[in-house]
């Protein structure tokens, strides 16, 4: 389970976590989200890194989370990499950016200082303060967990809606990855505007 024990470490007023969303599917941008909790007696029942939790428990967990920004209590960002900007800069490229994104976004969005940034996986975005990587940091970090459960359900929410638009290719269950129902409907319908053309190998 996680703890604050990576954030206490750096005896640091204000350390935020990282988190991504989305590298792996075939469609749609890669998300990702930057939290920073300022009242850690107000953390969310069952946090966790995002991919234990199941999709209705995460639903819950992020309105929780919503409520608690309205009390100043956890801030977060959100950013993203575009279908063009993964295809043009490759995933790992575009990760990077959807990072800078919702640090930048939570930075402007509150005006507020931040003095690190825990960083999930193996590499940092290129931003305007200290950034460190932890891995498997959803599994660690408070503040990782809180911003992959943010990343996690902002995409599929994002999902949802794409597959409104193209329900043939079933997004709401396969989450975009390239499962063998929807690399048949890829082999049926063709591809759409919403998938990620060099991810696909037919």
């Amino acid at each position: 389970m996680p703890t604050f024990d990576i954030e206490n470490s750096y005896n640091l007023d204000f350390v935020a976590g990282i988190d991504e969303a989305g590298r792996g599917p075939l469609c749609g941008p890669v998300f990702a989200a930057c939290a920073l909790i300022l009242d850690r007696n107000s953390i969310p029942a069952k946090i966790d890194d995002s991919k234990k939790i199941s999709e209705k428990n995460r639903e819950a967990i992020f309105e929780e989370i919503l409520n608690l920004e309205k009390e100043h209590k956890i801030l977060f960002g959100i950013g993203q990499g575009s279908v063009e900007e993964i295809e043009q800069l490759n995933i790992r490229n575009a990760t990077k950016l959807s990072m800078a994104r919702a640090y930048n976004n939570l930075v402007e969005k509150y005006n507020q200082k931040v003095d690190l940034v825990l960083v999930d996986g193996n590499f940092v975005p290129e931003i305007s303060t200290r950034a460190e990587f932890v891995i498997k940091g959803d599994q660690k970090s408070f503040s990782i967990a809180t911003a992959s459960i943010i990343a996690k359900v902002s995409r599929d929410r994002l999902l949802r809606q794409m597959d409104l638009e193209f329900p043939q290719y079933n997004w709401i269950k396969n989450k975009g990855y390239g499962t063998a129902e929807h690399m048949e409907a890829i082999r049926k319908y063709g591809l759409c505007k919403y998938h990620r053309k060099s991810f696909i190998h037919l």
